[in-house]
């Protein structure tokens, strides 16, 4: 394929996709019920309140998580750039050719070499971030079950990096300037393979789980109602109950998986927490991301942004080699080493689009946050109430700043500050006179 044709399939796909995202995206278009409710929220600075002692908390332990953000991608772009001027990379290619001819066998030493330098170097900030975890009592893990967790992480990450590292360079000998577009291909049938297999066999290698069911039966008649209301299939052995109490103190349900992976999760915490009208309003905003499709938007996006990732890193990749190659001791794009330059020019992009995907991710956030709402009218008696004091909740066991610096939390954060969804939820009421839910006929 010549690099013009590749080029409009680049385009056509960007473009496919994006119309796609957006024309089934009903987010992107807020109903006059809820624009008012939004404007309600911006001016409302109650609805999500600590007492002093926990306020003082809350923000000293944002200011550490920003200071740990934006230190541990700084340095993640800045070690990359000390290892390539010490010529590190091209030493550990040479010790994997030393150890084997294979090329399978030197693609398995080489990202083991990399990938432990780079987690040593990583292991000061990382160890920060437990510690500041166990400070403020999110976490109650053990180290030694947390250098367990980072043991198994490890190994995972080797093994699938390994292979799709060894892809990466086979493609790379082959067409060195289209590599970005036919590696882009296994790596999304690798994504939707995670995807799909990460609930059954990845996921229970660091938590335990078990059938909802057989924990709270009354629970899930509870939620089953909202899934009647829901039309969204997800019957009670998809609904499971899992121990984050032995790691964690804090919140949080997610949805996981597609087809017969599909699940939803909900942790003891959360359920130990609150009541049940409470869970319904959390299930039915995990249910949202169903019914809106978000997980095939969300692969929708992340296919984008791989593939415009992968070809200005590999625009990058080939004007660095080209000029600092000689310099670092890296040969060519496909020698082994040059992982090193493509991976730093990933991270800086990643660093550049966070706060791009993290506003798609808000959106969806909140657009599920309305659809839980609309989702358990009926269901409870009060949702405005019952919504906002599951907000108030979870705030409170995870001390969330109720006034987080905007510029941060635009850049950081994948969801709505707690303090914005408390407000809207309580000004949202779409069932009164004149008004009109979103997703749910009255």
């Amino acid at each position: 394929m010549r690099l013009l044709n590749v080029r409009a399939v680049l385009l056509l796909l960007a473009i496919g996709l994006l119309v796609v995202t957006i024309a089934s995206s009903r987010v992107l278009r807020a109903t006059p019920t809820e624009a008012q409710a939004l404007r309600e929220a911006a001016q409302n600075r109650t609805a999500y309140t600590l007492p002093p002692e926990k306020l003082k908390l809350a923000k000293e332990l944002f200011r550490d998580r920003t200071v740990l953000h934006f230190a541990s991608e700084g340095w993640g772009i800045l070690q990359l750039v000390l290892l390539l001027v010490l010529g590190v990379p091209a030493r550990m290619r040479d010790a994997a050719e030393r150890v084997t001819k294979s090329r399978w066998g030197q693609c398995f030493v080489f990202v083991f070499l990399f990938l432990l330098l780079t987690t040593l170097l990583n292991a000061p900030l990382r160890l920060y971030g437990h510690h500041v975890s166990l400070v403020y009592g999110l976490s109650v893990q053990r180290w030694e079950s947390w250098f367990a967790d980072w043991g198994k992480s490890f190994l995972l990450t080797w093994l699938v990096a390994g292979v799709l590292v060894m892809v990466l360079f086979w493609v790379i000998r082959r067409s060195p300037k289209h590599w970005w577009f036919w590696f882009w291909i296994p790596t999304m049938i690798a994504v939707l393979f995670g995807i799909f297999v990460s609930p059954v066999l990845v996921d229970p290698l660091f938590n335990k789980f078990e059938p909802l069911q057989q924990r709270d039966p009354a629970l899930v008649a509870q939620l089953e109602r909202v899934v009647a209301r829901s039309g969204v299939a997800m019957p009670p052995n998809r609904m499971f109950f899992m121990r984050a109490s032995s790691k964690v103190t804090s919140m949080n349900a997610y949805v996981t998986g597609f087809g017969p992976s599909k699940r939803l999760v909900l942790w003891d915490t959360t359920i130990a927490a609150a009541t049940h009208d409470e869970l319904a309003g959390v299930f039915g905003h995990e249910l949202g991301h169903y019914a809106l499709h978000h997980i095939v938007r969300g692969l929708l996006f992340s296919a984008v942004f791989l593939l415009l990732g992968f070809f200005v890193g590999q625009r990058m990749t080939s004007w660095l080699v080209a000029k600092y190659g000689a310099r670092w001791g890296i040969r060519s794009q496909s020698d082994w080493a040059c992982l090193a330059v493509l991976v730093l020019g990933l991270n800086i992009l990643n660093f550049i689009s966070e706060p791009f995907e993290n506003a798609v991710s808000r959106s969806m956030e909140h657009a599920a946050d309305v659809y839980g709402q609309e989702a358990i009218h009926g269901i409870v008696a009060d949702p405005q109430t019952t919504t906002q004091q599951g907000f108030q909740k979870l705030g409170e066991n995870s001390l969330d700043d109720p006034t987080p610096h905007p510029w941060v939390d635009f850049w950081t954060d994948g969801h709505p500050s707690t303090a914005s969804r408390a407000a809207f939820a309580l000004a949202y009421n779409p069932w009164t006179a004149g008004q009109h839910p979103k997703y749910f006929q009255p």
